[in-house]
This record gives C-alpha cells, structure tokens and sequence, in this order.
C-alpha cells in the first residue's frame, strides 16, 4: 500500500525514523572496524551533503532494513539511478548558484543568481515529475515519493512559482540599452532601434587583412563579481526600468524559502543510496560480490559466504592485490567464534568482517559477500588493543580488564562483541584465565562473540564456542592463505611445521649434534 504521507526515503513511517536523522558523532567501534575509513572514502565529494551522520545511525528493525533494500533494488534499474542522479545534479547546480550568490556584494546581481537557482530547481523538478511515473518502481519508499512528487509539482505552490520564474527570466532577458562611451565617460540610454555598427566595422576593415596576421584582441576575464564601470552601468539600466527590477526585488523577497522541505530531504537523504552503489561498483566490476542479506532481530544463527574485510579490499583493489573471501556460519546453540592461528595470518581481519558485516547490514546496505544471513544487535562492542595511556596510570593488562568489565556490564543478549588479541599482554596462564571468565560470562548472556586469541583452549570451551583458525599453505608453512576455516584449535602442529621446515625438529637437532 502507498503511503500519502511520505516523510523519508530512509525510513518507513514509525518505523526508525531516527535513522533518517542520523547521529551526530561517529560510533566508537568505527575505528576498531576501519568502519571510519569505509564511510570517508564512500562519501569523499559529496561533503556538501553532510552524508556521515547516516551511517553512525544503525537501524533496530528488520522492516526498517527491508524498507532500503527496496530502495536499493529500484536504483539498481539503470533507468531510475539515471532519473534520480540527474535530478540529484540539478540540485548540485542549484546549491552553487546560491552559494555564489551569497558572495555577491550588489544586490540585482545577487537576485539575478537566486533567481537562476530557482529556474534550476524548476526545471530539474519538473523533469522528475514527467519522469517518476514512466519508471518501473517497486518500492514503497520510491512509489510514496513519487505519489508525493506528483502531487507536489500539480500544485498551486509550485507551477505559480515556475510560471513567475519564466516570465520574470524572459522579461530580464529582453532588456535593451544602449551604452555610450567618449573618452572616459560612459552613458546609458534607452534603446531606440539604433543601429549595430560592429559588424559593419568588421566588414570595413576585412580588405586590409592579408594572409595571416596578429590577433590584438583580449580576452576579459569573465569573473562572477561585477566591477565599478558595470555595477554603474547596472544602476542606470535600473532607472531606465525601474518596475521590471522592482519585481524582481519583490520576487526574491516573496520566494526565500522556495524549496519545499520534503524535497531537500530527499535530495540529501538519496544519496546514501547513490554514494554506497558508485562506492560498491569498483569491486563488483573486478568480480566481488555484494549482497542483500536477510536480517532478523531474534536468530543468531548468522552466516556468510564469500565474504570479505571492505576497508582492507578498498585498499587492495587500486593496488591490483588480491581480495581474499572467507565464510562463516553459527547455528544454534553456538554464539561464540573463537579464532586462532599464526599471526599476520587473517584472524584480525575476520573480526573486522565479521563486525563490519553486521554494522552495514543494520545500515539497511548490501554487504561484501555472495550470500548472507545476519543479526541485529542492538549494539556492537569492540575490545582491541590498546596503547598505554599514561593518564590513566594503568598498566595494559589492568586497562584491558576495565573495558571488557564495562562492555559486558552494558551488553544484552542482544548485542555483538568483538575481541581482538585480547589479553595478549600478559602470561600465558593468566591470559587461560581471564579468557575462560570472559567467554563464561559472554555465554551467559548469549551474546554473538567474535574472539581473537592466541589461548587454543578457549576454542573448545562449549558448545556455544565455535573454533575457526587462520591456515598456511601446506608445503610452506610460512606462508599464509589469509583463509579462515572452521577446524579445531592447532597451535602445536603449526609449530612442529615450521620446526620441521627449518630443520629444527629434535630429530633434526639430535643428528646435528651427533647424538
């Protein structure tokens, strides 16, 4: 059913509609995720839209969700992208027709910009209204719109604003004076048919032109400010039509506020749509994957396929490096992937997928992968390493305890939490502890865990642990496949393979020392 009341391509009436608003300060887990440079380079020429606070807002409903997605599937058509980013445009060249009338200093110039915006905006809303009911639009966000839209351009409000832009645009374009210069002094008058002697001076003076000669012409300088001997000039034409510019003294001042208020939201709100497809367009073109994945508020069981870290691939793919895709899956009862292996082996950058992975799909967004089915946490936390602050006069392992007693006094059963390298900064035993505590009280709320260790044993804690390890290629142990694998917890074969690869197993030693 379309709804009459369209408030937000974002957001379905009721449902979220703070996600249309966004957040003012970016998420604290951004960092950990590289989620920051995601959204910086995503919106990189678009400033002027203010596009950052949309993505530090996740959505808590999966109609909310479904709601984008739609969206996102009717400017997946060429030809509603094509309308949408043409109106879009238009809208750009309104903005910089009013921003350079704001640093106008003359008044009729300044109103003669405005007045160009308005015919911009005009047009570029006329155009989309002709356009909106050709296109095949499936969504409720875009059908609403553009029963919206219609209406909006049919009314009153509009078309007398189009009709008193044209007419006012071809009256100023009418105007004809004429300027007369002697010496150092300049005159302007009425037009009166007087005739124009500047081509008749070019016909004259042809016959002296003999073969190729100098050109003593000069360009001036075109700049948007009007000089002294213009801005006088500007003064007399006023006088000479003083109703004409009287209109549009009064036109300006009666259409300030122009722009209708659902429409400029739009006109924003859009291009978190636009942004994340041209964004997303230079890994599919190269073969990756995005997909829609379906999101639920109450299962855990969560899967990917073909997944992959999007901050990392945003700096592989101009480098011409590959993209390494991983997979994952959970089912009931298990809540917890405990990830191991070598080190610089893949396992940090899993964690940041798998969180990034569910933080885009709250955002109602297609995410990196072939296939997916994924939760949304009423938050996501994250615990990785950190330098020692010396304010706070705490040691690492010390500073490492208060965060994680923080997050897990503010998560639910609800939210998602990432660790990282926790603990790494003390003993073996005490790291077995802590670990074994923490996974304990993880599991007792029933929260989704990514942990990230060095610990095996904490791999097969229960049953709500799932081991995951990082892998090497198998005849060169040294070298990483950067594929993470769901198979148990091996720290000590992967030790007696390099031993055996350096020749450092005890067999080895024993027949170097003659014993």
């Amino acid at each position: 059913m379309v709804r009459l009341d369209f408030r937000s391509i974002l957001a379905v009436e009721g449902s979220d509609l703070d996600g249309a608003v966004g957040a003012p300060e970016e998420p604290d887990v951004f960092a950990d995720l590289n989620l920051g440079q995601v959204v910086e380079s995503l919106t990189a020429g678009r400033e002027e839209y203010n596009l950052k606070p949309f993505f530090y807002a996740p959505l808590h409903d999966a109609a909310a969700v479904r709601y984008r997605h739609e969206v996102f599937h009717d400017l997946e058509k060429g030809s509603v992208f094509k309308a949408i980013d043409a109106f879009a445009q238009k809208m750009r060249k309104m903005r910089r027709l009013l921003a350079q009338a704001e640093k106008l200093h003359n008044t009729y110039q300044k109103e003669r910009w405005f007045l160009d915006a308005v015919e911009v905006y005009c047009g570029a809303t006329a155009e989309l209204a002709g356009e909106l009911p050709l296109l095949d639009l499936a969504s409720e966000g875009f059908r609403a719109f553009s029963e919206y839209f219609a209406g909006y351009a049919r009314s009153e409000e509009f078309t007398s604003l189009a009709e008193e832009t044209r007419k006012l645009k071809e009256e100023l374009g009418e105007v004809k004076y004429c300027v007369h210069i002697k010496g150092n002094r300049v005159r302007v008058s009425s037009y009166d048919g007087e005739s124009d002697y500047s081509a008749e001076v070019e016909r004259v003076f042809a016959k002296f032109k003999q073969g190729a000669v100098k050109d003593y012409r000069v360009n001036l300088p075109d700049w948007p400010e009007m000089n002294y001997v213009e801005e006088r000039v500007l003064e007399c034409v006023v006088r000479l039509y003083p109703g004409l510019f009287r209109a549009l003294d009064e036109y300006c001042a009666a259409h300030r506020d122009y722009l209708e208020g659902t429409i400029g939201a739009f006109d924003r709100e859009v291009q978190l749509y636009l942004s994340y497809l041209d964004y997303t367009r230079r890994f599919t073109a190269l073969g990756l994957s995005f997909c829609y994945p379906k999101v639920s508020e109450r299962s855990k069981e969560v899967e990917a396929y073909g997944a992959f870290d999007l901050a990392l691939a945003n700096k592989l793919v101009p480098e011409g490096s590959t993209v390494v895709c991983n997979d994952f899956k959970l089912a009931d009862p298990e809540r917890i992937l405990v990830v191991t292996g070598p080190n610089q082996g893949g396992k940090t950058t899993f964690a940041r997928m798998f969180g990034q992975l569910h933080y885009l799909a709250s955002l109602g967004l297609p995410v990196p992968g072939s296939s997916a089915r994924l939760f949304l946490p009423d938050r996501l936390y994250t615990h990785f390493e950190r330098e020692e602050d010396l304010a706070t006069l705490r040691g690492k392992f010390e500073d490492e305890l208060i965060r994680i007693h923080d997050i897990l006094r503010q998560a639910t059963g609800d939210s998602l939490i990432i660790m990282n390298e926790s603990f790494a900064s003390t003993t073996l035993v005490d790291a077995r502890f802590v670990g074994t505590e923490v996974i304990s009280l993880i599991e007792a709320l029933g929260s989704l865990c990514v942990y990230v260790t060095f610990v095996d044993e904490l791999a097969s804690h229960s049953e709500a642990t799932v081991s995951v390890a990082s892998t090497i290629v198998p005849h060169n142990p040294a070298e990483r496949t950067y594929k993470v694998v769901r198979k148990p917890a091996n720290g000590l074969a992967y030790a007696a393979a390099i031993a055996e690869k350096y020749g450092l197993t005890y067999e080895s030693v024993r027949r170097r020392v003659g014993r």
